[in-house]
């Protein structure tokens, strides 16, 4: 008796299907929707339920339900016509069927942001990279409010990231309150490679930069005036600083140097996702 193989790697594969509820209570989900959209192509329960694939029966039953939970009519029956009248969708019937195809389509969309390799357990789970964040800031960080500080124009917010470092960031009590910053919510930090300085011999050293992160020079793409140092921090993560050539030869910087990065709380942006 052969043994039936087992697939060579062990990447996850990801599935989900958008869901609708009322007050708790199940509205339904894509089949419905099917139903709701077959209708308004074919003007009869009946003949829509048969391309569906489902019993006049079910159908019906499918779509008082949902006219019950939608607290009005979806579906309707309109009188006159060849036929003696038609099953057609309401105005809010149509408004469903649409807007449910547009969250299916960011749901589809999110899904696939998740399965390409993303699910890969030969690889860390980036969630950065799930969502997609367009930016023109060269470090991008994922993390947690760990701590808000209210002052009397300006907030001191502290995002602890998963690596265990932690990123302090100044910012106007306005833009706390607009972004609904508290702690254990989810944020981003912003930083240009612009606002980072490099230092190297003044790790255990106090300095007054708000922020400092230390690593080993993973790589330097030199240019013109300025060149870029990829740093890879301890506890994981890169980041990205733009420093003069000059500056690189005087702090001796090459690959697999220690460095320490420090940057301003001003320098850094937060955001959260809408």
């Amino acid at each position: 008796m052969s043994e039936k193989k087992m697939p060579s790697d062990d990447r996850l594969g990801v599935g989900g299907a958008v869901w609708l509820t009322v007050g708790g209570e199940s509205f339904g989900g894509k089949a419905r929707i099917e139903l709701l959209r077959a209708i308004v192509t074919h003007g009869s329960i009946t003949h829509a339920a048969k391309a569906v694939g489902m019993s006049y029966k079910a159908a019906w039953e499918a779509i008082d339900a949902m006219n019950t939970l939608a607290g009005e009519p979806l579906v309707a029956r309109m009188a006159g016509g060849k036929g003696g009248g038609s099953t057609q969708l309401t105005a809010r019937g149509l408004r469903l069927v649409e807007r449910f195809g547009q969250i299916d389509a960011v749901h589809l969309r999110f899904l696939k942001l998740l399965d390409d390799g993303s699910i890969d357990l030969a690889r860390e789970f980036s969630l950065l990279d799930t969502v997609n964040l367009k930016t023109s800031a060269s470090n991008q960080f994922i993390g947690t409010v760990s701590s808000v500080r209210t002052g009397a124009v300006n907030d001191e917010v502290e995002l602890r990231l998963e690596g265990g470092a932690r990123i302090v960031a100044m910012l106007s009590h306005d833009s706390t309150q607009a972004l609904g910053l508290r702690t254990g919510l989810t944020a981003f930090a912003l930083l240009p490679s612009a606002g980072v300085m490099l230092a190297t011999g003044v790790e255990g050293v106090r300095l007054s930069a708000r922020n400092q992160m230390q690593g080993a020079v993973a790589g330097i793409t030199p240019g013109a005036v300025n060149a870029e140092v990829q740093v890879a921090l301890d506890g994981g993560g890169q980041l990205q600083a733009s420093v003069t050539q000059a500056s690189i030869a005087e702090l001796g910087l090459r690959p697999g140097g220690r460095v320490t990065a420090l940057f301003n709380a001003s320098s850094v942006i937060l955001a959260v996702t809408a």
